[in-house]
């Protein structure tokens, strides 16, 4: 049961998306950042990004397109699977159970707002959650970097639409 009689900022979730202030790493090891793209391009711009930097899209899920399918209704949520192994077999042959994080994963998904969200594992709380030793820790960094560059660009077209719409009004 969540204890919601403190003030501190709550952690996003599909019903209380990330604001200016909560926005960020929280204590489940979730990274949001907001996008300026519907779901299906905010995936395919990850996709795209992540190819770019020769990493491997191992799937792309939409779960809203599979509830449809079995009659139930979901707002836009896809998932993208990706990574690459020479990255992350170092990490499993520090722990085998890093293998249930991986390959990383993104999750695009738009809230009862209709503003849409891109949420992934911060690799460094990964890292914590398996007790991985200090020889994956070159690893960790540059996935952590690797993570937040291509998490990057719907976030910078989030910046886009917001200096546009500054722009337009001020005319």
């Amino acid at each position: 049961m969540i204890d919601d009689s403190n003030n501190s900022p709550r952690q996003p979730t599909h019903d209380t998306p990330p604001d200016e202030a909560t926005a960020g790493v929280g204590d489940d090891g979730l990274i949001t950042v907001r996008s300026g793209l519907p779901v299906p391009d905010t995936i395919e711009r990850l996709a795209a990004t992540v190819v770019s930097r020769g990493m491997q899209v191992f799937a792309r899920i939409d779960h809203a397109g599979q509830a449809a399918g079995v009659g139930l209704a979901l707002r836009p949520t896809e998932l993208l699977i990706f990574g690459n192994p020479s990255g992350g077999t170092p990490l499993m042959q520090d722990k085998q159970t890093a293998g249930l994080d991986l390959p990383l994963k993104a999750l695009a998904w738009e809230d009862a707002d209709g503003a849409v969200w891109l949420t992934y594992n911060d690799p460094a709380w990964l890292a914590r959650r398996h007790g991985l030793g200090a020889g994956s820790r070159a690893a960790v960094a540059a996935m952590s970097a690797m993570s937040a560059a291509v998490a990057r660009p719907g976030a910078q077209d989030q910046d886009r639409a917001r200096d546009t719409g500054a722009r337009a009004k001020s005319r």
